[in-house]
């Protein structure tokens, strides 16, 4: 799907602009964004809007790291949006001109959304929407940032949790959770920390359109950025002081364990060793003329182990 939208010149909003009529100069800056394109909609990407082979190539193919290239007239940028319950990632590619701003998703973004939507309840600002299409584009990574925190929050709330549960689970179930956390942890710096450095370019970089007031919005988002970094480093510090944490604590336990067992050995040592040597070889032996004598010792040699499983289970020695 191709939708458009127009930006006037008396800071009105017009939306549904035929292609065609995007180079009309009542318009001070369009944007037109391919949501889900087809391959006949992919194609105008070349042959009506005329941007570069390599730009349009990592369009077309997906799982490109966050970057920034410089065209003719043009900043080529690939941003990376989350998806909030499996952490997977979705490329965004934007196409930033002098009077125009092309973004172009293969999947349906509401952080697109949400920019378009403040596009059109901020048109009147004319102090804003004088910078153009970068203040699109601004709202549109802004948006995506965003939505960066509530995932990291998610799991600084799960290791909350974690924390105060540490001695009602078993070691093996907590440290299961805390290597599924790295795990998350590590998706999301796979994606914020490319990112960052994206940020960390288009505010330093000399080719990027605008003046001063203009980067300084990229550097708001730079800075959340950089504290969503520092958040994901201090959990990944904490997961690694749990495991560390549960590996001692089992560790210990298993020490305890081991020193009742070997108690339990030592005790029975002697007592095995002079029944080995005398085979329990004794004429009087009231048992041996027992007729149930077999049945009965079987009898209280299973109910011997069961009970020690039972006291092994209830000391948890299993877990």
């Amino acid at each position: 799907m191709i939708r458009t939208l127009g930006i006037t010149h008396e800071h009105e909003v017009e939306e549904d602009i035929p292609l065609e009529q995007l180079d009309n100069p009542k318009y001070a800056w369009v944007w037109t964004d391919f949501s889900e394109p087809t391959k006949e909609e992919s194609a105008l990407l070349e042959t009506f809007f005329h941007f570069h082979p390599l730009a349009i190539e990592d369009c077309l193919h997906v799982l490109q790291r966050p970057k920034m290239d410089y065209y003719e007239n043009m900043e080529f940028l690939v941003v990376h949006a989350l998806d909030a319950d499996t952490l997977d990632t979705t490329e965004l590619d934007l196409f930033i001109g002098q009077r125009s701003l092309v973004t172009y998703h293969h999947k349906d973004l509401q952080e697109v959304k949400g920019a378009w939507t403040k596009v059109k309840q901020r048109a009147h600002n004319r102090k804003i929407w004088a910078r153009g299409p970068m203040a699109a584009a601004y709202l549109v990574i802004d948006e995506l940032v965003d939505l960066y925190f509530p995932c990291v929050f998610a799991i600084e709330d799960e290791l909350d949790e974690l924390e105060s549960k540490g001695g009602r689970e078993s070691v093996e179930d907590l440290m299961n959770q805390v290597f599924d956390l790295r795990s998350r942890l590590l998706k999301l710096r796979r994606t914020i920390v490319p990112m960052r450095d994206l940020m960390y370019r288009m505010v330093n970089s000399e080719h990027v359109q605008g003046e001063r007031e203009q980067k300084a919005y990229f550097t708001d988002i730079y800075d959340h950025l950089l504290k969503l970094t520092d958040m994901i480093e201090a959990d990944r510090e904490m997961t690694a002081d749990l495991r560390d944490s549960y590996i001692s604590l089992n560790s210990n336990r298993m020490n305890g364990i081991m020193k009742t067992l070997t108690v339990i050995t030592t005790i029975f040592m002697p007592l095995t060793l002079i029944a080995g040597i005398y085979g329990m070889n004794f004429i009087n032996m009231p048992e041996l003329n027992s007729k149930y004598g077999y049945f009965v010792v079987i009898g209280v040699m299973l109910a011997l182990s069961a009970g020690m499983i039972l006291w092994f289970q209830k000391r948890g020695w299993f877990k």
